[in-house]
């Protein structure tokens, strides 16, 4: 779902995944976990206001498609285990996504009956099309694509089966 208003464009993505919030918490948080899920590559964090946070790609993608290193970073900006996270992010894959400058992505967590987590992420994309477009998954990436939606798919794949979807 998109929300735009006069001043902020976001972009908000939920899934229920049959697990508690400190499981999906690790999850996202975790480079042994969160290697598991989404696309290639891990995500490193640095667990506290003003600490930097990055998405490392795989040492063959950079070498074959000659991806940085580092394809999107930001700044942890709040810390609530296992409740909230709020980062700053920006993609680094081309210039014009650096130029974008860098966002907020607000992950959020809440226990439901029965042990299961109300996961909502919600992305601010105000005057940034380009970064919309990757997080909607309607960005034309050949291989890649599928966004936000792709990736909580496969991390409650991964946490309710034990698989990821492309395993």
């Amino acid at each position: 779902m998109t929300t735009t208003t006069s001043t902020r464009t976001t972009q908000v993505f939920r899934v229920y995944i049959k697990a508690s919030p400190e499981r999906v918490w690790e999850a996202i948080t975790s480079p042994e976990w969160n290697v598991k899920y989404g696309y290639p590559g891990h995500t490193e964090y640095d667990l506290r206001p003003g600490g930097a946070w990055r998405a490392l790609m795989p040492a063959d993608m950079v070498e074959q498609y000659g991806v940085p290193e580092i394809g999107v970073d930001g700044e942890v900006t709040e810390v609530d285990p296992p409740n909230r996270l709020v980062l700053t992010y920006r993609f680094r894959f081309a210039p014009d996504q650096e130029a974008e400058g860098f966002r907020e992505v607000v992950w959020e967590l809440h226990p439901e009956h029965g042990g299961v987590t109300r996961l909502t992420v919600t992305h601010d994309v105000t005057d940034a099309p380009i970064a919309a477009a990757m997080i909607e998954g309607s960005a034309n990436l050949g291989e890649g694509g599928g966004g936000y939606a792709w990736i909580l798919s496969d991390l409650k794949t991964l946490l309710e089966t034990g698989t990821a979807i492309e395993s």
